[in-house]
């Protein structure tokens, strides 16, 4: 029996003067979303560390008095600290029907060179995973980078933007599966954000 192949499900979150593009893999399955937009997972610490960094407390993304995510606070926030969001998988099979990347194979990456057309000022890439450094490695010929640090990768000309350099960041994985606490995890992101003078 031939695998469904799953189109990734929401559009590039570009706001204007995005600095910073972050990329995960892919979304889990919709049965386990909180919230209709990037890491939905209730368990995924993303939202925490954001929550921890830009507002001092890794709660402060849930609607009070819930475990739901607040998704109009949330693209408030990403809009007003010019971070992007998508994925480095467009269409991807689930070898194992679950959300291991581990068992995810890629059927098609993401464009990355047209969303970054999207954002002249975007100078960063981060990703949230191994896989999604993996994969963007591929399509940069860069080397994969150590958590916490980034490679340069130089851009084809005619892309045409205002540098031609762009920093591939790889940071701790957000998922609970990746046994690092919140605030652990939360200190490298800082680093990317503190150098990319969002933070």
């Amino acid at each position: 029996m031939e695998l469904e192949i799953e189109s990734h499900p929401w559009p590039p979150f570009i706001p204007e003067g995005a600095k910073v593009l972050i990329m995960g893999t892919f979304p889990p399955q919709a049965k386990r979303w909180n919230m209709d937009f990037y890491y939905p997972n209730r368990t995924n610490d993303f939202w925490k560390i954001c929550g921890l960094l830009f507002l001092g407390d890794k709660d402060a993304l849930l609607i009070p008095g819930t475990k739901d995510y607040d998704i109009d606070k949330i693209r408030a926030l990403m809009t007003e600290k010019h971070i992007a969001l998508n994925d480095t998988v467009r269409k991807a099979r689930r070898l194992k029907g679950n959300a291991s990347d581990k068992f995810l194979e890629v059927v098609e990456p993401v464009p990355l060179y047209d969303l970054l057309r999207e954002m002249p000022d975007c100078h960063a890439v981060a990703t949230t995973g191994e896989k999604a450094g993996t994969i963007l490695a591929e399509i940069t010929g860069t080397e994969i980078p150590k958590i916490g640090e980034y490679v340069e990768a130089t851009l084809p000309e005619e892309l045409n933007l205002s540098s031609d350099k762009l920093e591939i960041w790889r940071m701790p994985s957000t998922s609970r599966a990746y046994p690092l606490a919140v605030e652990k995890k939360a200190e490298s992101y800082a680093k990317l954000f503190r150098h990319l003078r969002i933070l």
